[in-house]
């Protein structure tokens, strides 16, 4: 087990925070985008998209047999991984607007699947992990600090 797993852990969750944060700002940017992409010869809406993150870890069996047998770790310990961004499946939003370029012979206009409440609580959940894990970076590299201090 090397010294720095805790900064690899919140590396690795800045990462992945860092990304959610990047798709929800793309979530909202694109909340009124009625031409998202080009499918079977007409425009659909910009569809939801979402971060799947998964847990990165080793059970401790597997940790102590290769440190055992003398063998490095080769990725981290512990932390998060960004595995795939999917798209929301839930449908899409028609909203009356006869004036709109994009809307059908009844007026309605077919709205992308965003929802600017949702996606603000979210950001700010997104935020507040982010938030959570550099404040676990500092109190680890105070910890070291700490630790270089003993020998003086």
């Amino acid at each position: 087990m090397k010294l720095t797993n805790g900064f690899d852990i919140s590396a690795s969750a800045l990462t992945a925070n860092r990304m959610r944060m990047d798709v929800i700002s793309s979530n909202v940017a694109n909340a009124e985008t009625t031409r998202g992409s080009f499918v079977n010869g007409e425009y659909v809406p910009y569809k939801r998209k979402m971060v799947v993150m998964d847990a990165k870890e080793s059970s401790f069996a597997s940790v102590l047999n290769n440190t055992l047998n003398g063998k490095q770790q080769s990725k981290l310990l512990n932390g998060v991984n960004v595995t795939k961004i999917i798209e929301d499946t839930s449908p899409t939003k028609l909203v009356y607007n006869p004036a709109h370029p994009d809307a059908n012979a009844d007026g309605y206009v077919n709205m992308p699947n965003v929802d600017i409440a949702t996606e603000m609580v979210d950001m700010i959940a997104a935020v507040r992990a982010y938030e959570s894990n550099v404040t676990a970076l500092n109190a680890t590299k105070s910890m070291f600090m700490k630790a270089l201090e003993i020998g003086k």
